[in-house]
């Protein structure tokens, strides 16, 4: 009997130290993204972090009684999908203002907002954004005189989906004093009549700022609406991590009380815009790591180098195809970054840089490469470690491998044959975002012509030349869905309904295959495989933060961050992926969405 006793106090201590599972995830189609172990069956989590990856009669050893088992019936999971580059408090905001997404002609433009003006007080502001004129007849930007004409007595102020350009009516030029005599600002246009002189109501990039910054700003209360309406879109698309690309230290005190009550489950890293009060901010104090129990990292400065392609202020080494009188413009100035960027090294500081056309990608690398110059690898410092809860998290500094600053080109839109291969060269990494090539190519033949979009939206050229790509959305700027991305990213094929006729809305013709949804101009070689794309969402845009060693692959040790899908987008027709929703998001173990 004693005997008896002996054994089943050794048996009961062997299962008391063997380790279980807090939660197991059985029957999955799983995508695990490493490569010792490309698929499984079932993952084993505890505390956060996985445990066992497997098939699920294996996975049974980690079950106990208390172990929670989720079915995922044979629906696909992948790592969780990182968004590289988003605008968070945007996202939330486009829900809370005037909305205008998919406005697709310039009547449908003109009804929305004149509806708002009938809800509206008079001198009251009207604020939206979204518009975009690809796809109206004529593609012409609407005009100061079309909005007085429906909104005579409330400034109306409507920003274009880029962010880079936006109309506004007479009300709202008149709070700026914007006249035919007012000259352009660094890095901004006031779009002007030829004939007359008079300003059309467009404003380009920096010339925005004349009027926006007469607008009453929203309330903090409304900025951490918007915050929480963006946080909960995100998830519910399988997003488990954003990259959020830009933030004043106004939006930085909003997303850190958000994740101190605990309640926000979405991973972010976060950006500080420079230069500025933001950029010396996080250069005097530091970056914060893995605050918030991993939720939350702060330590990249973000800079807007150039606008954007549609609205023709992205700066080109030559002028605009259709407009020969312009090159756009950069919107800093190169002499006043490069201190910023020499300490940043030495502080141990990511820098990420917005540049679309080939002057700024060009420019911005020069001014990458005068830096590393300057401060060579035994004076610069890479942060590591982190607090795994609490805050701030604790940056710890090394010195870094030769080149493994990790330095990002935003966008990298348009790219000149000779500075594809600078990025693997300088170690900088590209932050692409598929879904602008599917938009943009619309309208980029008529503003590039033919030879210059070898090197637009060039991500097989810059892959197989040794970079390293993420993959974001740029929501607002787009709609931010990650199966919108991952088809553009493998198709570069337009959505269903922007599949035009031959005649493309800007006037050039693009003459399609008729077995193909394709323009000429497209350069469909481009487009990469699903484990490329699989990887620009997980782990490279994980390597892009400096997370590879612990998120975006399915292995043990790595935080548990699923996205699960209705569909296997691995193997589906293309078009097929479009219609694959999110099932069930999970970020450290919790299933924080699921569509019921």
């Amino acid at each position: 009997m004693r005997a008896v006793a002996v054994i089943l106090l050794f048996m009961s201590s062997i299962t008391a130290g063997a380790e279980t599972a807090e939660t197991i995830f059985i029957n999955g189609n799983i995508y695990t993204v490493n490569e010792n172990q490309p698929s499984a069956q079932a993952i084993a989590v505890k505390n956060d972090r996985i445990i066992f990856v497997g098939a699920n009669a294996d996975g049974e050893s980690f079950r106990v009684g208390k172990t929670h088992i989720v079915d995922l019936a044979g629906k696909t999971v992948m790592p969780g999908f990182t968004d590289s580059h988003c605008h968070i408090f945007g996202i939330g905001e486009r829900e809370m203002t005037l909305n205008l997404e998919g406005t697709n002609t310039r009547e449908d433009f003109l009804a929305k907002v004149k509806e708002r003006v009938a809800q509206t007080e008079r001198d009251k502001w009207i604020t939206g954004r979204g518009w975009i004129e690809t796809f109206w007849k004529p593609p012409q930007s609407p005009t100061r005189a079309d909005l007085d004409k429906i909104a005579p007595d409330n400034p109306v102020f409507l920003t274009r989906a880029d962010g880079h350009a936006a109309v506004g009516n007479s009300a709202a030029l008149k709070t700026a004093a914007v006249t035919r005599e007012t000259a352009n600002p660094f890095g901004g246009e006031i779009l002007k009549n030829p004939r007359t002189g008079e300003p059309t109501g467009m404003l380009l990039d920096n010339a925005m700022d004349l009027v926006a910054k007469n607008i009453p700003p929203p309330s903090e209360a409304e900025r951490e609406q918007a915050l929480l309406l963006a946080i909960k879109r995100e998830t519910e698309l399988g997003w488990s991590e954003i990259q959020n690309a830009g933030s004043e230290l106004s939006d930085q005190e909003i997303i850190r009380r958000a994740y101190a009550t605990g309640k926000v489950k979405l991973r972010m890293v976060n950006a500080a815009y420079g230069p500025g009060e933001a950029a010396n901010e996080l250069l005097k104090k530091g970056a914060t790591l893995n605050a918030f129990d991993h939720r939350f990292t702060q330590r990249t400065i973000k800079v807007i180098f150039d606008g954007a392609l549609g609205s023709r202020g992205a700066a080109l080494l030559a002028p605009y195809s259709d407009k020969p009188d312009s090159s756009g413009f950069l919107t800093q100035k190169p002499e006043e970054l490069r201190p910023m960027f020499e300490e940043a090294l030495r502080r141990g500081i990511q820098v990420e840089t917005h540049a679309i056309g080939d002057r700024a990608n060009r420019t911005i690398l020069d001014l990458y490469e005068h830096a590393f110059n300057a401060v060579p690898p035994e004076k610069r410092k890479v942060l590591v470690g982190g607090a795994s809860s609490g805050e701030p998290g604790v940056a710890e500094l090394r010195h870094p491998k030769a080149g493994d600053v990790r330095w990002r080109v935003e966008h990298a839109q348009i790219l000149s044959e000779q500075d594809i291969p600078r990025f693997a060269k300088l170690g900088v990494i590209a932050s692409m975002q598929p879904s602008h090539a599917i938009s943009d190519l619309f309208f980029a033949p008529a503003r590039l012509g033919m030879e210059r979009l070898a090197g637009a939206y060039a991500w097989n050229s810059l892959i197989k030349s040794g970079a390293i790509i993420c993959g974001g959305s740029d929501a607002p700027v787009e709609r931010g869905e990650p199966m919108i991305e991952f088809y553009a990213a493998v198709t570069r094929c337009p959505l269903p309904e922007h599949g035009l006729p031959v005649g493309a809305p800007s006037g050039v013709e693009l003459r399609s295959k008729e077995d193909s949804p394709q323009r000429e101009g497209w350069h469909p070689e481009q487009a990469v495989s699903r484990e490329q794309a699989l990887k620009m969402f997980t782990i490279n845009a994980a390597y892009a933060a400096f997370e590879e060693a612990d998120k975006a692959s399915i292995e043990v040790g790595k935080l548990a961050d699923f996205s699960v899908l209705s569909t296997d987008i691995m193997k589906i027709p293309a078009p097929e992926i479009l219609k694959t929703r999110c099932e069930m998001t999970v970020i450290g173990g919790e299933v924080v969405y699921e569509n019921r």
